[in-house]
């Protein structure tokens, strides 16, 4: 049994119960409750997660009903039928206030791939799930193909704990082989395609990759040169293997008919099995551990926070090797059952025709990508009016440019994310939420999900309103970094994340993202966020995109620096822009400096690169003829 507390408000605290309250587990929970502040009036008992308790367990809920015996004091909520049974025969299902669960959603998030695979391909059968390059493929086909690469794969030494390695664009045949290595009890480690091989090296050591499956690949023309240099450069990688050609596996049936039954280990949803890759912007890149119940549990709450249904339409441009895209695109679509459409490429001239031509409902992205969506010389309102739902997450959005994408697409509904690699999603807006929930916060956690905010200094839990790092546990958080010491693992004794990202809880519980630790500018002895600054000059009517950056500063250690990018055909008035700032922001925060970039450079997650970005703005610094 496992016991997770959040203090609603200063009197009222929710108690999360998880596992079986028996004649073992019932006096940790009379310890835990005897330690009860005394403040505290009411207390909410949620048991969504117990499937089991016995008389000794309902005593101990019968002790505690004395202790808070207002009217409302105490409540026990979300209780599943056979639970409820449990009070009834005892004669307490009145005693104790009890609330049962309305509806036992199905367990989707409670499988392991392996298994929900063939349960999709069993329910679904031919109806189409991914349609790519004019093609559609079925779940039936999905089945078909990974059982064939997981033969194949087996027959290269891949098998339980084996760390493979999967490197190539979204496609079906990426799709496929994930699942055949789940098949097959292996990890599945997925790799940015946009990496030189020099930093798939890196990756590969971090990760004890031995075998290597590829696609499609960004940047790569010669695949024979780039093979060879892999074999040179990664001498822990035994073999490699291509699915390139994965689309045509589904004419293999009557092979497929000679292994549809191997390989019929079970494997357990909480297992390791996937390992994604943190950017690897400022650090060498860590190796971050999940398993099929945190993704797929992730994917459900996604899906529901999107009203995915089985009529929608999703363009998937976000990269399977992120977080984002793995989970809310091709999982959550996974579990509504919706469809998923695959452009050739992710040019905004591509999708501009891509997206009316099959009347697509539902588009995430990050918003450097929205941005020049909206801004390509073809776009107009009208072709994206079947869109209803963009999530916008990745990096933060600023309230001028969420403005603008509301203006451009007006029949679509957008919705604010907060997640990491370690943990996705935290929190999200509600479909029904208002746009200022949108504007200005990243939604409330998710369910199952616990949000504290803390000072970076002290560590103290900080105040609804007041500032601090963001830390966050619950069901789909990782089980840590692959091989990291100890001391570099970023899960406290508690049990909390740190997640390095600053922001504070409203009144209504609602998360605010205010910036990252990493990113303070501290001018003279100020600490300045980029992000605030960002917001005021992203207002400005030419400015297509900016970044905020600190650059040295003799006098004051640092200085603020803004990094932009302008919309076609715009002039840059930098006296007009600064009065401007001037009636909006402290003199301290004004940039000392402007940079006009062309464009920025972008991680393969679809965020700027603030490494290389700094390089640039540094070596024009220091040459200004550059």
């Amino acid at each position: 049994m496992m016991i997770k507390n959040e203090v609603v408000s200063d009197h009222c605290l929710r108690v999360s119960v998880v596992g079986r309250i028996d004649i073992n587990t019932s006096p940790d929970l009379r310890k835990y409750i005897e330690k009860i502040d005394g403040n505290i009036k009411q207390i909410i008992f949620d048991l969504r997660d117990v499937d089991y308790i016995s008389l000794a367990g309902i005593r101990e809920l019968l002790i505690c009903r004395k202790r808070f015996c207002e009217e409302g004091a105490m409540r026990v909520e979300n209780v599943s039928e056979k639970v409820f049974h449990t009070f009834e025969a005892a004669g307490f299902s009145e005693t104790i206030p009890l609330t049962v669960m309305t509806s036992e959603e199905p367990p989707l998030f409670f499988k392991s791939f392996k298994d929900f695979c063939a349960e999709k391909a069993e329910k679904l059968k031919d109806r189409p799930f991914i349609f790519e390059s004019g093609r559609s493929f079925s779940w039936s086909d999905i089945e078909i193909g990974s059982q064939l690469i997981a033969d194949d794969l087996n027959k290269l030494g891949v098998g339980v704990g084996t760390h493979v390695g999967i490197y190539g664009r979204n496609s079906i045949g990426w799709v496929m082989t994930f699942f055949a290595v789940q098949k097959l009890g292996a990890m599945a480690l997925l790799i940015n395609p946009g990496l030189s091989v020099s930093e798939i090296r890196t990756v590969a050591e971090i990760s004890d990759m031995t075998h290597f499956c590829y696609g499609t690949m960004n940047n790569v023309s010669n695949y024979s040169e780039f093979l060879s240099a892999l074999k040179a450069d990664c001498s822990q990688v035994r073999e490699v293997y291509s699915f390139m050609d994965a689309s045509t596996l589904t004419e293999r049936k009557s092979y497929y008919e000679s292994v549809k039954n191997g390989y019929s280990q079970d494997v357990d949803r909480d297992a390791p099995c996937t390992m994604l890759f943190t950017s690897g912007s400022t650090n060498r890149p860590k190796g971050v551990i999940l398993s099929a119940f945190n993704i797929l549990n992730g994917a459900y709450y996604s899906a529901r926070s999107q009203g995915l249904m089985p009529d929608d339409r999703t363009c998937l441009i976000l990269p399977l090797f992120h977080v984002f895209g793995l989970i809310a695109g091709l999982f959550a679509n996974a579990i509504a059952e919706s469809a998923i459409y695959i452009p050739d490429d992710i040019r905004t001239d591509t999708l501009v025709d891509f997206i009316p031509k099959h009347r697509l409902t539902v588009f995430h992205s990050v918003p450097t990508k929205l941005i020049a969506l909206v801004n390509n010389k073809t776009f107009s309102s009208d072709k994206f009016s079947s869109l209803r739902c963009t999530i916008i997450s990745g990096s933060a959005a600023t309230e001028a440019q969420i403005r603008m994408f509301r203006k451009k697409l007006p029949n679509d509904h957008f919705i604010s994310a907060y997640g990491l690699s370690e943990m996705a999603p935290v929190s999200t807006t509600d479909y029904e939420d208002t746009m200022e929930h949108v504007l200005h916060t990243v939604g409330k956690p998710i369910e199952h999900i616990m949000i504290k905010i803390a000072s970076p200094e002290s560590g103290t839990e900080c105040r609804a309103g007041e500032e601090g790092e963001i830390l966050v546990q619950g069901s789909n958080l990782m089980g840590g970094y692959y091989k990291v010491p100890i001391e570099d693992q970023t899960i406290d004794s508690e049990g909390w994340l740190h997640t390095g990202d600053l922001g504070y809880l409203d009144e209504e519980g609602y998360v605010h993202f205010t910036g990252r630790l990493g990113d303070l500018i501290i001018r003279g002895g100020e600490n300045i966020m980029p992000g605030e600054i960002e917001e005021k000059i992203s207002e400005y009517y030419e400015i297509k995109n900016v970044k905020v950056l600190g650059m040295p500063s003799e006098l004051f250690g640092e200085e603020v620096a803004a990094c932009i990018t302008l919309k076609d055909g715009a002039v840059f008035d930098e006296d007009l822009l600064r009065a401007d700032l001037s009636e909006k922001l402290a003199k301290y925060k004004i940039p000392s400096k402007f940079f006009v970039f062309d464009g920025f450079p972008i991680l393969g997650s679809g965020k700027i690169d603030t490494v290389t970005l700094r390089k640039q703005m540094l070596e024009r610094i220091n040459d200004p003829d550059t």
